[in-house]
């Protein structure tokens, strides 16, 4: 894509911007940014010439953003973000022999993903390895990450998705809650306690309930977390029976703070995929993280139900 460079605004500017945004000031982001206040001025002037909007209003003895300058400023921090990222990652890769930057589902991520890491890590001592959370799809040209792990659909623009595995979710509870509502029928979960609910899968214990046919008054009723490892903790804390995999939970179960109440499992209608955009598909790296994941993922069978 060819950038048009009249539309690309110095960096500094927008840090001028984010500041003075920031401060509500230009006195005091001159301060901070080490510059005169009629340096700041003249540069949010340029800006304003640039965009063709008024970004600052003057109140009294204060400047406040405008409308135009509040829904701007998101986008310049996210872009300002995004550049020192890119910074960061370019640096510390310079200092090793290779990298690999990858993005991955939060929980997924944090329960399963790094605690095998140092296994990969083993073999490629040399990489820099950077590791991020993103929870829906994204351009790879604005996020250059080498690979993505994803759950949903096999369908990402400008890139190849190859599957991984599809997942099985179980119902458990915390010890103190299921003594305290002792259940005999899959039936009598939704009326002994609250059922706990991912935000994003509002249908899943519907769907578990209607695998064991049990009859529910209303298997929507409940708490609801807009991530797995909310809904982890709200399990342990007692809050109710949640639907969770087993992977994302092995310590939990293994140490007996979450208990499997029937080992019924149900298969979710989404899967997990391997994502690489398409300029990354002959990565030496990317392909041999491809090939180890794949085989730690086929040592979790059948909890992870792996087809490989």
């Amino acid at each position: 894509m060819k950038l048009t460079r009249r539309l690309i605004p110095d960096i500094d500017i927008l840090q001028t911007f984010e500041c003075a945004a920031r401060h509500g000031s230009f006195t005091q982001a001159a301060k901070e940014l080490s510059l005169t206040q009629s340096a700041v001025s003249r540069q949010l002037s340029e800006l304003e010439n640039q965009i063709g909007v008024l970004l600052f209003e003057r109140i009294r003895q204060r400047v406040v953003l405008s409308d135009a300058g509040q829904k701007f400023l998101p986008e310049v921090r996210r872009l300002l973000g995004l550049t020192e990222e890119t910074m960061l990652r370019a640096m510390a890769a310079s200092q090793s022999a290779s990298s690999l930057s990858i993005a991955t589902l939060p929980t997924f991520g944090s329960r399963w993903l790094m605690p095998r890491l140092p296994n990969f890590l083993n073999d490629h001592p040399e990489m820099a390895l950077s590791v991020a959370s993103r929870s829906q799809p994204f351009d790879f040209d604005e996020e250059p990450f080498d690979l993505a792990i994803h759950y949903g659909q096999p369908v990402w623009a400008h890139a190849t998705c190859t599957y991984l595995c599809s997942e099985m979710i179980v119902p458990v509870g915390s010890p103190e809650l299921c003594r305290a509502n002792p259940i005999d029928t899959p039936a009598g979960l939704a009326s002994s306690a609250p059922l706990l609910h991912l935000s994003t899968r509002p249908k899943a214990w519907a769907s578990w309930f209607e695998t064991q046919q049990a009859e529910v008054v209303s298997p929507y009723k409940g708490h609801r977390f807009e991530h797995f490892s909310m809904v982890i903790e709200a399990a342990l804390a007692g809050l109710g029976f949640a639907l969770l995999p087993r992977y994302l939970i092995e310590k939990e179960l293994e140490t007996g703070r979450l208990l499997v109440l029937f080992d019924q499992p149900l298969q979710t209608e989404n899967n997990y995929y391997l994502v690489v955009p398409e300029h990354k598909k002959e990565n030496p790296l990317v392909q041999s993280f491809i090939s180890w994941i794949a085989a730690q993922v086929s040592e979790q069978q059948p909890d992870m139900s792996v087809i490989l």
